[in-house]
This record gives C-alpha cells, structure tokens and sequence, in this order.
C-alpha cells in the first residue's frame, strides 16, 4: 500500500472479496517537504496507508526497504547515467524489490498473494501464467512488469486489472476512502526534484567530465557539461545554434563525446538485447510482434531474431530515439511476451 488511490482501492476490493487483507507498505526513509506532487514512498504516503488500513480495518506494516533500493535501483540508476545510457527505475524496482523483497516478506507472513495496484492482468493457462494489459489502455502498466517470473506471477494478484482510472476513483468515493482525489505520484521516487541531473551532481560531484559536442560529420559545435546528463533524442539543454532543431543522435563513452543532427538523424531500425527476459515461450528462431523502446512509446511492427543469449529487433520502420538502458517489451495484441535492457543500437 503506497497510500495512493490504486493501491488503496485494491485492498478494499480484496477485503470486499473475503480475502484477509494485509497491508505492506515500502519506506526508502525519503524526506522533502518541498515536493509539490506526492511521492509514493515518503511520509506522506505513509500516513495515508496507515489511515486506509485503519479504515478498512486490516493490520498495517511499514517495513524498511531504503537498503534494497540503493543496492538495486539507485546504484543502477546512476552506473547506467555514467555510461551514457538511460535507465528505468521503475523495471527494477517492480522486478528486485516488489516482486522479490516484497513478495518475500510477504509469504513469510503466511500469505498466499501480494497484491498490488497495478493495471495489468494475470491469467492462467495451460503452460503457466500470462501476463496481459489492463482494461484501462492509457493507464496500463504491463510495461513495467515484464520482468516477473512465473513464480513472482503464481503469486501475484492485480485487482485494478479489468478497471478504468476513472472508475477506480469512483469505487474510493464508494467506499469513501479520503484518497479518491489523491493526486499520482508520477515522478522517481527517490529523486528529491524532477531533475535527476541535480541528485547524480550531489553523489558524483568528480565523475561527471565534459566533452565535445560533435555533428554527423565529426566538426566540434560545443561542450557538454558530462554524458550522464543527457539522452538520445534530447533536443533542450544543449546550447548550440544551427538555424534548426538539433537532437543528440549518438553518445560515445569511449571519446566522452555527444553528436548531435537533425531529428531524423535519431531514427534505427535494429538494436541488440542481451540477457532477454520472457513470460512463457522465448523465442528460438524469430517472431513478429508489436515492441515498445519505452512506457510512452506506441508499439510498433518489428522481427524478433534470436541468437544465443541475445535477440536482434528489426523495426518495419524506423523508430526514433531508440536508447540503451531503456527497456523493450514485446506484445502480440493484448499479451507480453517478454522483453530486455536495449543494450546496442545498429
């Protein structure tokens, strides 16, 4: 229980079911007051689990997860900014602390589930367990958790799975929990502002080096302040003038060096994916599918080969920004098949 409406709405739907309901919530010891937006995790989140739990009548633990997090999303996140490469938080923290962490401690309380408020379903089948998008197809969130395994989903219940955004927020006025307004945490939560430029500065003060900012051709056209502060696909923040919009095509960590062109120049079509992920069936020779570079991209039309431990990805157009740290997933329609860690692109 974050202390926001999803997961809130998913213990009363639970409790309404039956079921005995436990609620677990995360503390990664986050403080800042001068957050506007509410972070998931801090202590305003607490005390709102705390309350819903107490009006739901259902025990309530917080347990300490600060540890996890550093070891295995922020010390992540800040290693993939250094080479240059962009991470997602959020991947990891479903895969190594919810699903792992969390889903430990809570089958050593005896409980058979760990229920989340996710927008996502599970379903069983012949072979095990699928995992699908949610009914709510702006709001799903399969993205985020096509690491798990088919032990993680055995135990795992997603009961926001057939609801809209908007009839969850209905549903916590019905059951007249104070959070039906709640704004979402959309925000890192371990990031005490929106730029995550600010907290690599404050832990890598030495690290971040500057460097050329070179064109398609290889001519200097300006300084960056330190790979980790940029993107593929970024366009702001570079302080160069061509008379056009420039975006960062390539980042080079050997040369500490970024190049820049027009914004078709940040368009591919392959990239290579090491140490792939898959629910069920991986791939053995290729498939179709539909992939996804990133959670706000739309999944387009690709060829999947697979070659050892490592998958091709082939884009039947050309897709831009495709970046390395950033997770592919892989659909067929409603269905995840798998994914991995964009490792290299062709």
């Amino acid at each position: 229980m974050s202390g926001g409406v999803d997961s809130s709405v998913a213990a009363a739907l639970l409790k309404n079911k039956g079921y005995e309901v436990i609620g677990m919530t995360m503390c990664f010891n986050l403080t800042d007051p001068q957050k506007k937006k509410p972070n998931c995790c801090g202590p305003q989140g607490i005390n709102d689990a705390r309350r819903i739990a107490g009006i739901l009548g259902i025990r309530h633990y917080v347990l300490n997860m600060q540890p996890h997090l550093e070891k295995y999303v922020i010390d992540n996140f800040c290693q993939e900014y250094l080479k240059g490469r962009t991470p997602n938080p959020c991947v990891r923290c479903n895969q190594y602390l919810k699903f792992d962490v969390l889903l430990k401690k809570a089958l050593a309380q005896e409980a058979q589930y760990l229920a989340t408020g996710h927008y996502a379903r599970i379903l069983k089948c012949a072979k095990g367990y699928a995992l699908k998008k949610g009914k709510d197809k702006i709001k799903d969130q399969s993205y985020f958790l096509y690491r798990l395994n088919q032990e993680q989903l055995k135990h795992a219940l997603f009961p926001l799975a057939n609801y809209t955004k908007q009839e969850v927020r209905k549903l916590a006025a019905k059951f007249k929990l104070p959070v039906a307004e709640k704004l979402a945490s959309q925000e890192i939560c371990f990031l005490p502002t929106l730029d995550y430029r600010e907290f690599l500065q404050s832990r890598f003060k030495q690290g971040l080096q500057s460097g050329p900012i070179v064109d398609q051709e290889g001519r200097l056209l300006g300084q960056h302040k330190g790979i980790a502060f940029y993107t593929i696909g970024q366009r702001e923040g570079l302080g160069i003038a061509r008379g056009y919009p420039v975006y960062i095509t390539a980042i080079n960590l050997e040369k500490n060096e970024i190049t820049v062109g027009k914004k078709e120049d940040a368009y591919s079509s392959e990239f290579i994916i090491r140490q792939p992920h898959f629910i069920l069936n991986p791939v053995k020779k290729k498939i179709a599918a539909g992939v996804r570079i990133r959670y706000n991209h739309k999944e387009a039309p690709a060829q999947i080969f697979a070659f050892a431990e490592m998958l091709r990805v082939k884009f039947k157009q050309p897709q831009f920004a495709i970046t390395c740290g950033q997770s592919a997933v892989f659909y067929q329609k409603d269905k995840v098949l798998g994914g991995g860690v964009i490792d290299e692109v062709l």
